[in-house]
């Protein structure tokens, strides 16, 4: 496991990050039953911070800026960040309960999964103000999900004038983006999206065009994942699908987190977008095979040598 510290970071990721309560067990029927249950995972969550946590673990230097709770709850966020090397000296402590928790039904037989957010848990965003512009600025990249909305066009903006790069997290969406959201893609130098996300910010029906018209809203390249049916890159080098790879999947929470930090990862090693987005897809498929976001992701040595089992190279 890497040991991030300030200083010597390789990412920087601003955003959510959570402690997420697991269950998987079976499907019914009845909402107002649910049977025993087959395992139980208590796991930090959250998309940048799911990230960060699988970039280090495949061998990136990485911290996180957002905040946390003074309760055990939060405790337990901030250790759950560290054990995976990640510095999280930045992180503002409120005080109080933790507000970032969600509740996970995985079920057993799909691993597909429900979420429950607790009420209000971004009521009290991170502010400009409160951000170490030094800290965010001493790594080339910075991670965005979105969350801490004026801090995180603040951060982007810094960047930028830094010479650094900036990635911003698509959540999935069926509907139409926000103006807030528009407004940071335009500060993105990379997309990396889940289903639809492209379409909300553009208004294109068709995901190949609306990854075409997102480049022309400011990111040099727009990824934007499909699920089991891989992903869509639109890039300088032009564009391609990456298929997903099959797995036994048991939990797909987190996945596409762990897509976007070894996506980060191929970016920081200077591949091409073809090897990169190989390397995220077989980082978010191992994650599946098991219960939690970041239970699954393996070392890089590891996620090189699925892909090569898989017929995939991604030798230098």
């Amino acid at each position: 496991m890497n040991s991030s510290s300030p200083g010597n970071l390789d990412v920087v990721g601003l955003g959510l990050a959570t402690i997420d309560v697991l269950v998987r067990c079976e499907p019914s029927s009845d909402p107002s039953r649910r049977p025993a249950f087959r395992e139980f995972r208590l796991e930090g969550g959250g998309p940048v911070a799911t990230a960060m946590a699988a970039a280090s673990r495949l061998g990136a230097r990485t911290g996180l800026v957002g905040t946390a709770g003074s309760d055990f709850a939060g405790e337990c966020k901030l250790l759950s960040l560290s054990r995976y090397g990640v510095d999280v000296s930045r992180v503002v402590v409120r005080p109080g309960a933790e507000k970032e928790v969600v509740l996970v039904w995985v079920d057993a037989e799909t691993g597909e999964r429900g979420f429950s957010g607790l009420t209000g848990a971004m009521s009290d965003a991170l502010r400009p103000e409160e951000i170490d512009r030094d800290y965010v600025t001493s790594a080339p990249y910075l991670h965005l999900d979105g969350c801490h909305g004026e801090a995180a066009l603040a951060a982007a903006r810094w960047m930028h004038e830094a010479g650094g790069t900036v990635i911003l997290d698509g959540p999935a969406t069926h509907g139409i983006a926000r103006a807030r959201i528009r407004r940071l893609v335009e500060q993105v130098d990379v997309l990396v999206c889940g289903s639809g996300f492209a379409q909300a910010v553009t208004r294109e029906s068709d995901a190949a065009d609306a990854c075409r018209a997102a480049i022309e809203l400011g990111p040099r390249t727009v990824v934007q994942t499909e699920g089991p049916d891989g992903s869509l890159t639109v890039c300088p080098d032009g564009e391609f699908h990456t298929p997903a790879f099959e797995v036994d999947a048991v939990d797909t929470t987190g996945a596409g987190d762990v897509f976007h930090g070894a996506y980060i990862v191929g970016l920081i090693r200077g591949w091409d977008p073809r090897r990169i987005a190989a390397f995220a897809s077989a980082a978010a498929a191992m994650t599946c095979t098991r219960v939690g976001g970041r239970a699954g992701v393996g070392s890089f040595e590891e996620t090189v040598e699925f892909c090569r089992s898989r017929g995939v190279d991604l030798a230098d």
